[in-house]
């Protein structure tokens, strides 16, 4: 059972467009009905374009017979709420849903994050959970990335953690003296909406220079955040040849643990510090090294009784010896790497090789780019059926013979926004990222 419920701070989650849409970065695993004894019931909180749902299925060998293993259940509700929090209030749709799961065996509720409220709905449905337990929660924030980063041994920047008020911060802010330029980070915060970066001087910190990198946040709202959520200061990394990769890890069930991607982020907003997209693998000057701290990680966590898919994102800094990963912080949640890295996975059938960090299908190594934000005003009022015709007749469609092409996603954000996702897949680095500037010329030009 997936629930893609943002059960994240709905202030930040406002500020992004289509934001409702983000509910379907989880299609992806309509792939794994490719598996015949795999059942998938999918929530959401509209429902999904029947277009949508025909063109995942298409990627399968027989979608007509996936179609009869997959329930789309919809609760028809665009408030703001998140789905989970409007699905524990509709017992009918929870007495439909225990149906399938009555007869299904190995059953598993696989959740966007898990809040309390995930937990409450598994408690109902006598389901585990394929996510970290709200008791561990505190081990994703950017304090808890920190503690967990010291207990590994990871580099990390300079800083402090667990900072519960904006006095706390200042005191923290003079002991990171001298350097002048910091990054105040909430807790708990999405795509990089919840930081804050302050060139600092003598005076206090509301009254140097600073950047948001949330629209129309300023240090009041700042700082009653602080005190609701905590946050972490740090010295912040400021490099020519600064790099921001990331990793993925999986903890199972039974503790073990294993690091199944690396990527490159591409960043954007007035701080350059907002999540747009990726490609993937990470750079090879760093890639094991990013993958070895990650690892790193990976046990600790597994230690600590955490479950789940997580990522980890890194700063790449420059020196004579060569790049240097520093831990910048844990997210033990799906994050904007997980849906390109599975719909590659599963469209590719490959399995990703920890010896070169990449993807590999019969002996041939697979690469891609995915972006979450392209967005183009030729493309609002259209259908997601004729985004899809649109890639398909240019010739950009995925290719089931050499398994190179584009996979779309948040394509239910097309109608109303002119927005949609799409990761691109080659052979090679370079075959992937000019499919993806094709793509996105294609998407975004006026017809003639």
């Amino acid at each position: 059972m997936v629930i893609p419920s943002l059960s994240l701070p709905q202030d930040e989650l406002r500020r992004i467009t289509g934001v409702l849409c983000y509910e379907e970065r989880l299609l992806f695993l309509l792939l794994t009905l490719r598996q015949p004894d795999v059942e998938v019931v999918y929530l959401s909180s509209m429902p999904v374009d029947t277009a949508i749902v025909d063109y995942y299925l298409s990627f399968l060998d027989d979608p007509d017979e996936a179609r009869t293993r997959l329930q789309m259940i919809s609760l028809g509700d665009p408030h703001t709420n998140p789905l989970t929090v409007s699905l524990l209030r509709r017992p009918d749709i929870i007495a439909r849903i225990r149906s399938p799961l009555r007869r299904a065996t190995g059953a598993w509720m696989v959740p966007f994050v898990v809040s309390e409220h995930e937990e409450r709905l598994a408690e109902i449905l006598g389901l585990p959970i394929y996510g970290p337990a709200t008791a561990l929660a505190h081990l994703g924030s950017k304090s808890g990335g920190r503690m967990i980063g010291e207990e590994a041994g990871v580099p990390m920047p300079r800083g402090f953690a667990d900072l519960r008020s904006l006095t706390e911060v200042e005191h923290a802010a003079r002991a990171l003296s001298p350097t002048s330029k910091l990054m105040v980070k909430l807790n708990n915060s999405y795509s990089g909406l919840g930081n804050a970066i302050v060139i600092k001087d003598e005076r206090p910190l509301t009254a140097c220079h600073t950047s948001f990198s949330a629209a129309q946040e300023t240090w009041t709202t700042f700082a009653e955040k602080i005190a609701e959520r905590g946050a972490v200061i740090e010295e912040f990394v400021d490099d020519l040849h600064l790099r921001s990769p990331s990793a993925l890890a999986r903890i199972t069930p039974g503790g073990a643990y294993d690091v199944v991607a690396t990527h490159e982020q591409i960043l954007g907003g007035p701080n350059g510090d907002v999540y747009q997209g990726c490609s993937f693998p990470a750079h090879p000057e760093y890639r094991a090294q990013v993958g070895a701290c990650a690892e790193q990680i990976a046990r600790v966590l597994a230690g600590r009784g955490v479950v789940g898919l997580f990522g980890m994102d890194f700063f790449a800094v420059k020196t004579d010896a060569g790049y240097r990963p520093l831990l910048c912080e844990i997210n033990l949640r799906i994050g904007g790497t997980t849906h390109p890295f599975g719909a590659a996975l599963l469209t590719t059938g490959a399995a990703y090789d920890p010896v070169t960090g990449t993807l590999m299908r019969d002996g041939r190594s697979k690469y891609y780019v995915a972006t979450d934000n392209c967005t183009a005003t030729r493309l609002r009022g259209r259908t997601p059926g004729e985004v899809v015709k649109l890639v398909h007749d240019r010739g950009l469609g995925f290719d089931r013979e050499s398994r190179t092409g584009n996979v779309l996603h948040m394509l239910g954000a097309v109608p109303e926004f002119g927005k949609l996702g799409f990761t691109s897949i080659g052979d090679s680095a370079e075959e992937a990222a000019a499919l993806h500037r094709r793509t996105l010329l294609a998407l975004s030009q006026q017809p003639a």
